[in-house]
């Protein structure tokens, strides 16, 4: 079974070719991006935000039922 979907892997190489030329640029800062890595994680991000068939991101947590499940009181005899 595919990891990633065939709009993912189009939205990262988007993302790819605007590195090269240049044009990539990141989040609010705006800065232009020059890692490679940067690139990648950028793609994935918006193929993300468009419903792509992507993997969780490596850092997301999932969240967590809060509390135990208590024992009951009662004694076996």
């Amino acid at each position: 079974m595919a990891r990633y979907g065939r709009t993912s892997r189009q939205k990262v190489k988007k993302a790819m070719h605007e590195r090269k030329r240049g044009t990539l640029r990141s989040g609010r800062s705006g800065k232009k991006v020059r890692s490679r890595k940067q690139a990648i994680a950028i793609g994935l991000s918006e193929a993300r935000r468009a419903g792509a068939k992507v993997p969780r991101r490596a850092g997301a947590k999932v969240p967590r039922r809060k509390g135990r499940k208590r024992k009951s009181s009662r004694r076996k005899s």
